[in-house]
């Protein structure tokens, strides 16, 4: 399961990507806004969907916000969460394969759609590349948290 949410500056991007989803054969839930509304908040939606991601296993998320910052640090700040800005391929890949990312962010205000597709597909194709390296730093975010 994809989960996918965006506040009202990354809205026509969340809108623009749930076809390709679809296209892509991805079941996914959108999780906000419904409509565009310039007064909503980005850490409510990060919230909320970085809860779903870690309530259901093997569930990933999409948050789109102007830049993606604020998306990025709001689900950072729940535990079991590793949220990631991502601008390119590489680092869409490298979230996947290095950090286990759980969370893409996206720029509303600097992607165009086009690049938004090919950064969502080439994290999603990518897998943890499982080398004892990723794993240990992991293992050391992990134990930040629970300090």
């Amino acid at each position: 399961m994809i989960y996918i949410a965006a506040d009202h500056a990354g809205w026509q991007l969340k809108e623009n990507l749930k076809p390709y989803l679809r296209e892509l054969g991805y079941e996914f839930e959108d999780l906000g806004n419904e409509q565009l509304d310039p007064t909503d908040d980005y850490p409510d939606f990060a919230f909320r969907l970085a809860h779903n991601v870690l309530d259901n296993e093997g569930a990933k998320g999409i948050l789109i916000c102007g830049t993606g910052q604020g998306m990025c640090v709001a689900a950072n700040k729940i535990d079991g969460i590793r949220a990631v800005l991502a601008h390119d391929e590489f680092t869409a890949r490298t979230a996947a394969e290095h950090l286990n990312a759980n969370i893409i962010c996206l720029g509303g205000r600097v992607l165009d759609a086009e690049m938004a597709q090919k950064i969502v597909k080439r994290w999603l194709d990518a897998e943890f590349s499982d080398e004892e390296r990723h794993k240990r730093r992991i293992e050391k975010i992990e134990n930040i948290e629970r300090s």
